[in-house]
């Protein structure tokens, strides 16, 4: 008899479901990942559980630990640094594109993105205020025309989504001018000025890479240095 096949669809949805609560701090960094557990939470099997353990371990969201089985990654501040590089470049040409060939629709949508997500600054939803930022992006990438730019970029959406969780939950004012800058770039393309577009988008991810990143790396070596101090803390008693 063959054995049942775990449809995909139940795989993506407990990947989402688990890929959700590391972005939103609900299983932070190091958190243990235990499928008996998962699965009477998410009222699946183990197989889906396992499936989609795999998944996020090939892409960096969950790691092998040395006697306590799989948990949540550290987040890599250089890997980090990495991604933003590429977003610049792409973030870049997805502008310069959109202010070539966007129609009508971009003024009407991209007020309509630009409002929401002015709303969810002033609601202090951490949730709300990354799903608009990544609403805005992937509306230019839309507005580009170009499918390849869209694809290259679909890995590094979920990264973005924990980064900006992490250090938001921390400092919460640090992208309080996030959506002056989204507008900028909105009225170049726009004005379809393609150059300045272009400059506005990398500019955008330049600062945000320079915020996030930058903020990352002192939270990581503030934890460092409080491990240490009670590391010897323990060893003096």
């Amino acid at each position: 008899m063959p054995k049942p096949t775990i449809a995909p669809n139940l795989v993506g949805q407990v990947y989402e479901r688990i890929l959700d609560e590391i972005c939103d701090g609900t299983l932070p960094a190091n958190t243990r990942l235990i499928q008996d557990e998962l699965a009477e939470a998410y009222e699946v099997s183990r197989q889906p559980i396992q499936q989609a353990i795999m998944l996020l371990r090939d892409r960096g969201f969950v790691a092998d630990a040395p006697k306590r089985g799989v948990v949540v990654a550290e987040l890599n501040v250089a890997l980090m640094r990495s991604a933003y590089e590429v977003r610049e470049v792409l973030d870049g040409l997805s502008c310069r594109l959109a202010a070539q060939r966007a129609g009508e629709q971009a003024e009407a949508r991209g007020r309509e993105i630009i409002a929401r997500g002015r709303e969810a600054i002033a609601s202090g939803s951490i949730a709300r205020q990354i799903a608009e930022d990544i609403a805005f992006h992937q509306f230019i990438t839309e507005l580009s025309g170009n499918a390849v730019i869209e694809e290259a970029a679909r890995p590094h959406w979920h990264h973005m989504r924990r980064i900006m969780g992490e250090v938001l939950r921390v400092e919460r004012n640090i992208s309080t001018n996030i959506w002056d800058e989204h507008a900028e770039i909105l009225r170049a393309i726009i004005a379809k000025d393609a150059d300045e577009a272009d400059r506005l988008g990398r500019a955008h991810i330049s600062r945000a890479s320079a915020k996030f990143v930058s903020k990352l790396e002192k939270m990581h070596e503030t934890a460092k240095s409080e491990q240490r101090r009670r590391s010897v803390s323990r060893s003096l008693r």
